[in-house]
C-alpha cells in the first residue's frame, strides 16, 4: 500500500458553507479531476423545494457498513482518531491539516486519479441530520454560481454538484462532486467524491465499498450537532507531537504526499 502520511493543506477562507465546516471550494482536486467549464444557467433556484427519492436496494458490492466502532469487524485499518480507514493496496492517505490552528480536519483517500474526502461529525441521539445538511450544502452551493441536485445513491439520497472555481486565466470552471452522507449512532458520516470516478460506474462501485467499511469512533464526551469528531495523523496520540513538513502552496494542483511502503 502506497500511504501519504498528510499533507498541509492551507484552508481558505471562502465563504464558508452553512451547516458544515468542510466544503473547501478553493482545495485542489486531484490532477486527473474533471472541470467542467458550462455555465451555470441551470442553476437550482434556492427556494425549490428539495425533491426525496426513494434510495434503491442495497447494493451487493457494499458492506454493512459504515460502522459504529462498537459493532465493526474486525479488520486491519488505520486509525486516524475519529475514523478508522481500512487499509487497501494502491491507496494514498493524505490529511488535511488546518495551518492556523495544526487541527486535522480531513482525510483523503486517492485512488487511480479519484479522490474520497472523509469526514465525521457529531449528531444528536434522537434523530439523523443528513437530511438538513444537505440542504443547507445545496444551497449555498447554488448562491456561490454552482449547480446540485439530488438523486438516490448508494447509502440514499445524495448531492450532485458543480462546484464553481477560477481558472488561471479568470474564467469560471465547475468542478463536479458527489457527496453522499450516512447518519449512523450520534455521529453523520460525509463522503465527498470527485475525479475520474464520478464518469466510471465501475471506479464508483469501488469507492462505495470503501465507504462501506469505514469505522466512525463518536466517544462518549458530549458534542455539539455538526461538530467535527477530532481526527489526527496516522500513528499520532494525544499527548505527543507530531513532526510536521513545512507548508504548501495552497494553490498547487494537488497536495504533496509522504510516501510509506
Amino acid at each position: 500500500m502506497t500511504m501519504g502520511l498528510f499533507s498541509r493543506r492551507k484552508r481558505q477562507e471562502p465563504e464558508e458553507i452553512e451547516g458544515l465546516d468542510a466544503l473547501d471550494l478553493d482545495s485542489p482536486a486531484p490532477d486527473d479531476a474533471p472541470e467542467d467549464e458550462g455555465a451555470a444557467d441551470d442553476a437550482l433556484p434556492e427556494d425549490e423545494p428539495e425533491d426525496e427519492e426513494e434510495a434503491p436496494a442495497r447494493g451487493d458490492h457494499l458492506e454493512d457498513g459504515p460502522y459504529d466502532e462498537a459493532d465493526a469487524p474486525d479488520e486491519d485499518r488505520i486509525d486516524l482518531g475519529g475514523l478508522l480507514v481500512p487499509a487497501i493496496d494502491g491507496m494514498e492517505l493524505r490529511m488535511e491539516v488546518d495551518q492556523r490552528t495544526n487541527a486535522v480536519t480531513g482525510a483523503n483517500l486517492v485512488i487511480e486519479g479519484s479522490s474520497l474526502q472523509v469526514q465525521a461529525f457529531a449528531a444528536p441521539k434522537s434523530r439523523g441530520i443528513w437530511e438538513e445538511v444537505r440542504g443547507k450544502l445545496r444551497e449555498s452551493v447554488v448562491k456561490q454560481g454552482g449547480t446540485a441536485e439530488t438523486r438516490p445513491g448508494a447509502f440514499g439520497t445524495e448531492l450532485i454538484a458543480r462546484m464553481p472555481v477560477k481558472r488561471a486565466d479568470g474564467r469560471t470552471a465547475y468542478r463536479p462532486a458527489r457527496f453522499m452522507g450516512v447518519d449512523g449512532r450520534r455521529w453523520l458520516l460525509r463522503a465527498v467524491l470527485s475525479g475520474k470516478a464520478l464518469a466510471d460506474p465501475e471506479q464508483a462501485r469501488r469507492f462505495e465499498t470503501l465507504v462501506s467499511r469505514l469505522v466512525v469512533v463518536r466517544g462518549a464526551e458530549a458534542m455539539a450537532p455538526q461538530e467535527l469528531i477530532p481526527l489526527h495523523l496516522p500513528g499520532e496520540r494525544p499527548g505527543l507531537n507530531q513532526i510536521r513538513s513545512g507548508p504548501l502552496d495552497p494553490l498547487a494542483r494537488g497536495p504533496e504526499i509522504t510516501e510509506i511502503g
